[in-house]
This record gives C-alpha cells, structure tokens and sequence, in this order.
C-alpha cells in the first residue's frame, strides 16, 4: 500500500513538472475529454521480435489494439513486411527485399527463429479482430520505386488492405515519401493517410500536410509543442507523435495533447499507465 502511494506521488510529481516546463494547467494533462490511442511500433520493436506475426500476437494478447508495420514488394510482386531494405540486421540471410522473389523470401528467416512476415498472413491474423488501429508504412524511395513501380505497389497495397480490414477498426497508409500519398489520394479519394516527418510539428508542417490534402500528421516528439499541437488540430489535422523509447516518452506526449502515440514497448507503457496513473484514458 505505501508503495502504491508512493508511485502515485511520484507519477504526479512527474505530471507537475511536465506542466511546469510546457506551461500547461494539470487538469489539460489528467482531465483528458477524449483518449489517447497507443500503437505499438513495428508490432513492439523492442519488446519483441519486430514485424513478426509473433509480435503482433504477443502485443494484441498483452491489450495492445494499436499497430504499426513496415510494407515492401518483392521482385515478384508480393508485399512483405520489413523496415529495412536489407536482410542483415534482422535476419540470419542476406539480400535486399525488393531484388528478391517472394519464393526465396518465405525461406528467411529471424535471428530469433520466425518467419519472415508477408502482408496477406498479418491481415488474416487481424480479420476477426474488430476494433484495431492498424498504420502501414509504405517503405518506398524514389530509387528504388520508381513511378510505374510505385504505382502498381499503391494499388496493391490499398485493394489487400481495404478488403481485409474488418468492421470497426482504423487502417491507414503512411509514408516519409509524399508520392504515394498523392498518388493514393488522387485515386482513392476516401482513403485514411498520414505524412510521416522527422521534424518536429511546426506552422510549415501544418501547411505541408494540409497542401498534400491529409488529415493526419505523424511527427517527431522531440520539439513539438503544446500549442502548435493545439494550432495543428485546430486545423482540423490528427496529431500522431514518435519516437516513444520510454513510459516517459508517452507521457511527454500525453501532456502535449497528441492523438495518437508511438511506442516501441507498447506492453510496458500500457502496463505502467494503467497501474500508476489510471486517470489517463488508453484506447
């Protein structure tokens, strides 16, 4: 009992000093009117073995109902899930995914034993999962996917995702590079994106995903502040904030008033906040 008091003075203590730094009231930060979607990044990268279908199972049966994956193509036109182009620092192969076929990718795999993880096996794990947020990333370059390339695996992408995602859960298509998020918002008007930038939010990023025609933002925590979150929603923009390496990344984010929050150990940030500072709503 008196250490349960006394992680909760302690969170609180937290909870007043991030006020303090970001001058914002206390109850902006423990009052929330609306909760904060909590995603796990890469399935949990560093809880688990990362964009594995076993991540993604471990995480979903800890509570998580938030998600983030890395989408690639192979050289035979089969989408794959990666974050990096590379086979070497996840696997015990070597190659790079897009000069490979999907034949010879089925044979790779983890440092840690599992499977390489291709797209259609991740959406049939979640296709009786209502009630999930699901963020695609789609690794593309200008290297190597070039227009007519970029084109085919956008279409791809969004056919195998749309018609898999079950009533009820959020899945959208992301990306750091704007040509497939221009290209799918032409052709697919109705579709839920989100630029992914490494700056912090600011007035020009505001405007540089308002001019692509998207209404989600995802941008570096690390800079971002209070009011320019409040100015970005304003906007009518939903504000999603990474990296998140700690429980103390998530709060900084809480107290920023961010929508949606990255996390690369999802389980021991949902833990934490629901045993030491309940208040905070977690979808």
């Amino acid at each position: 009992m008196a250490q349960n008091r006394t992680c909760r003075f302690l969170s609180f203590f937290l909870g007043c000093l991030l006020c303090f730094t970001l001058g914002v009231p206390l109850q902006n930060v423990y009052a929330q009117d609306k909760a904060v979607q909590l995603f796990a990044h890469r399935g949990g990268a560093h809880e688990q073995d990362e964009n594995t279908l076993q991540a993604f199972r471990n995480s979903y049966e800890k509570g998580l109902r938030g998600f983030e994956t890395d989408i690639r193509i192979s050289k035979d036109g089969q989408l794959v899930i990666s974050h990096d182009a590379s086979l070497d620092r996840m696997t015990t192969s070597q190659g790079i995914v897009e000069e490979m076929n999907a034949a010879d990718l089925r044979k790779v795999k983890t440092k840690k034993g599992n499977p390489l993880l291709f797209l259609d096996d991740l959406l049939a794990y979640f296709a009786d999962k209502p009630g999930v947020y699901l963020e695609f990333e789609m690794k593309t370059t200008p290297k190597a996917y070039p227009q007519e390339l970029l084109e085919k695996y956008c279409d791809q992408l969004y056919k195998a995702v749309m018609s898999k995602r079950p009533n009820g859960s959020t899945y959208l298509l992301t990306s750091f590079d704007k040509r497939p998020l221009q290209y799918l918002k032409a052709k697919y008007p109705e579709v839920d994106l989100l630029f992914i930038t490494s700056s912090p939010l600011t007035k020009d990023v505001v405007q540089e995903t308002l001019d692509l025609g998207v209404k989600r933002i995802g941008c570096n925590l690390s800079g971002t502040s209070r009011k320019n979150v409040k100015d970005a929603q304003a906007a009518g923009l939903l504000v999603s904030c990474w990296p998140g390496h700690t429980v103390q990344d998530f709060q900084l984010g809480v107290a920023l008033g961010c929508d949606y929050l990255c996390s690369d150990i999802p389980v021991e940030v949902l833990t934490w906040m629901k045993t030491k500072m309940p208040w905070v709503k977690i979808k």
